[in-house]
């Protein structure tokens, strides 16, 4: 199997021909938009929400984290599983389990007083996000053929998850000036209707006839993720006492069981060969920094907007909503781009922007960041790096996969993503959480304690531009040399 660079494969006069986008076609992309829509909605409203949350049940920066990364330990730690479940299950039946199992944790997370039970609701949350968001990528993948139709379709998909994103700040800051619990509350009624327009629409599938179960492929894969993540994340708490040691140890030893095991059974969970695929490990390697260094850099302008300068939840909302704007107005021009350009030269482009947008909050902020000069800039371009980004490296990380893997490809690169999201924010709150509660409480409005936060998204978003760039050089220069 063969992956191009550029440009992006066109779908052929026969693929065009038969994709046609019916009321029903139609329908089912809706539906698949509508759950990326409330995974946007409640990622940026939690986000607003979380110094509320932190202060009405006595939650510390270091324990407000988990409010993120309970979410994110669910969500990375069984997204292969639940890619690969889509595949061998059925992803219809898969989608809509995951789906109800989200409305009623959300609907919990609203309820409860406890913040150890708001963490688990959201660690719930997170893992049937795990079967629901590859899923949809997998149904949506397979619904529309690789080419012109399939980025079209991945670029209205992207638009609805930057709306979600953008609509969720104004409304997290709307509602959680009423109580933050609306912000759980809300996304309920959505995800409700969601499912049910997911039983009408999404037609029936059926399990891979030739695929099997890999219960011991399953079982080191998730122990390993779980394990791996929980250990990055309560790493900055705990020091590297024993039981730190310990339990990344073990991780490390689940791990390489199961690449052991799957290199050995008959029906593997991963097909290993997969990694020998030189775009698809530089597109999971990109999620990595695109949404590492983003999600990292949202908390920290957060806390500082809301707990050091005492910012309204709605003016913080409003201060960084430009960044979603961005990527709901460009991301339906990505679909042509694509087909125009390919993927590579977008995730350059993009990762250019991302990096861009750091260094100029850094060269700029001093010791307190002006919104004009310093917080508006850098949003644009975080914004533009978003939605340059996003729908090129997920393009690349499905194209030329056969519809029996696309739950793997696609829960794949979501995977890095998430992990990505809770390595680089468990360092990143490792970094600041002390200094950020003193310069809370001192009210002077100090960024200095955020600075080695950013310094960290920093590099993150630079070391994804330098491997982006590289490989599209030597693949432009191997085509001069031929």
């Amino acid at each position: 199997m063969t992956i191009t660079e550029t440009p992006a494969p066109s779908a052929s006069p026969a693929q065009a021909a038969e994709q046609r986008w019916t009321p029903r076609l139609w329908g089912v992309l809706a539906v698949l938009c509508a759950v990326l829509f409330l995974d946007g909605l409640d990622v940026s409203m939690v986000g607003v929400a979380l110094p509320s949350i932190g202060s009405e049940l006595g939650l510390s920066t270091t324990s407000l984290q988990w409010i993120v990364n309970g979410y994110v330990l669910g969500y990375g730690g069984l997204l292969l599983l639940g890619g690969r479940t889509a595949d061998l299950l059925g992803r219809r039946k898969v989608f809509l389990i995951a789906l109800g199992v989200f409305t009623v944790a959300s609907l919990i997370g609203g309820l409860v007083d406890d913040g150890g039970l708001l963490i688990a609701t959201r660690f719930i949350k997170g893992l049937a996000a795990a079967f629901t968001a590859p899923t949809a990528m997998s149904i949506l993948t397979t619904t529309f053929p690789e080419g012109s139709a399939r980025n079209r379709a991945l670029s209205i998909f992207t638009v609805f998850g930057a709306s979600g994103y953008s609509s969720g700040l104004i409304l997290g800051g709307v509602l959680t000036s009423l109580g933050w619990r609306w912000t759980f509350l809300v996304p309920v009624p959505l995800a409700l209707a969601a499912l049910i327009a997911g039983l009408v629409l999404i037609p029936r599938d059926k399990p891979a006839a030739g695929g099997g179960h890999d219960p011991i492929g399953a079982v080191t894969l998730v122990g390993g993720m779980l394990l791996a993540v929980y250990t990055v994340v309560t790493a900055p708490q705990r020091g590297f006492e024993p039981l730190t040691v310990g339990l990344a140890v073990l991780a490390v030893a689940l791990l390489a069981g199961f690449v052991i095991a799957e290199s050995r059974v008959r029906h593997p969970l991963v097909r290993l060969s997969i990694f020998r695929i030189g775009t698809i490990v530089r597109a999971n390697a990109s999620m990595v920094a695109l949404m590492g260094s983003y999600v990292s850099f949202q908390f920290m302008m957060t806390l500082y907007l809301q707990d050091v300068l005492h910012w309204t939840p709605l003016r913080m909302a409003l201060a960084l909503l430009p960044a979603g704007l961005i990527v709901a107005f460009g991301s339906p021009f990505m679909g042509r781009l694509i087909d125009r350009y390919g993927t590579a030269p977008l995730i350059v482009a993009a990762m250019i922007s991302l990096s861009s947008g750091y260094v100029w909050f850094l060269v700029t902020a001093g010791s307190r960041p002006g919104y004009l000069v310093t917080v508006l800039p850098a949003m644009l371009l975080l914004g533009g790096g978003f939605a340059f980004g996003f729908s090129s490296i997920m393009a690349q990380a499905t194209d030329g996969i056969d519809d029996s893997e696309q739950g793997l490809a696609s829960g794949l690169v979501q995977s890095s993503g998430q992990v990505g999201t809770a390595l680089v924010l468990a360092v990143v709150t490792g970094l600041i959480a002390s200094a950020t509660t003193a310069a809370s409480v001192s009210g002077s409005g100090d960024f200095t304690a955020f600075r080695p936060g950013v310094n960290l998204v920093t590099g993150v978003a630079v070391a994804g531009l330098l491997l982006n760039a590289i490989a599209m050089i030597a693949a432009r220069s191997r085509r001069i040399s031929a």
